[in-house]
């Protein structure tokens, strides 16, 4: 559960993207979706392969 305390005389606007923030950070949505449908181990892993393929280009790109 989420805690947002709102400080005396705070906007609530300033509130409500404190929260939106935060709930972004915790990953919940992503989770959700995720466990929406079932993707097999393989899938999984070439997801995760490629994914560590492409931070690996951009770190040998910014070295040059």
């Amino acid at each position: 559960m989420l805690i947002i305390p709102i400080k005396e005389g705070e906007n609530i606007d300033r509130a409500l993207k404190r929260f939106k923030r935060k709930f972004d950070r915790t990953g919940t949505m992503r989770q959700l979706r995720s466990r929406k449908q079932f993707t097999k181990p393989s899938v999984k892993r070439r997801a995760q392969i490629q994914k560590a393929q492409y931070v690996q280009g951009l770190r040998d790109a910014e070295e040059i």
